[in-house]
């Protein structure tokens, strides 16, 4: 596999995140030749606004979020899940990085490859989250990882108290997760689909 360049977002700005700890352990799941770049910027992303939502006027972090995503080979996503749904933090970051009203620039997220994954400390994990970020990629054409679904459910027991990853099957679908983010991006890169 040649070299593939992943940006990871947590959406849960929790220093003791699960969603965080859970991209940390991708990092040495992933399989040869994927890097994967934790963004740290989630929390100077401002509430998103159509009125700056131009290249001359968009914030800096909004910049530099949209110039990290289009430089990126793929996505790799994991988000907690509040009040049934996408954190709020998360979904402005991704207003921001979806638009081209100037039809200058191009859409980062357009068949961008992505994956998701997801923690909380419910029995249903973020089952919610990840099916209202799905409908979020159908309407960016995103080119999504559809399986495994990597959702883990009672987070707090599948990691120990220095934040690692201990659980072996989430530790099994995490790279089963990211062996699909890779073939997605090859297929990208070939032209040729990717195997279901």
């Amino acid at each position: 596999m040649s070299h593939i360049d992943v940006l990871a977002l947590s959406g849960s700005l929790r220093a003791d995140s699960h969603n965080t700890a859970l991209l940390r352990a991708a990092r040495g799941i992933a399989p040869d030749g994927m890097a994967l770049d934790l963004y740290a910027g989630l929390r100077d992303i401002p509430p998103y606004d159509m009125d700056l939502d131009t290249p001359d006027r968009r914030p800096a972090p909004v910049r530099e979020l949209r110039a990290r995503i289009t430089a990126a080979d793929a996505l790799l996503i994991a988000t907690p899940e509040f009040n049934y749904s996408v954190p709020g933090v998360l979904k402005n970051a991704l207003d921001w990085v979806s638009t081209d009203w100037t039809g200058a620039e191009g859409l980062p997220l357009r068949r961008k490859p992505i994956a998701l994954t997801g923690a909380a400390p419910t029995n249903f994990g973020s089952v919610r989250a990840q099916l209202a970020l799905r409908q979020v990629f159908l309407w960016t054409d995103s080119d999504l990882v559809v399986k495994p679904e990597v959702i883990v459910f009672r987070s707090h027991e599948r990691f120990d108290e220095e934040g690692n990853l201990t659980d072996p099957t989430t530790r099994r679908l995490l790279g089963e997760l990211l062996d699909g983010l890779a073939r997605k991006v090859e297929a990208a890169r070939t032209g040729v689909p990717a195997a279901a």
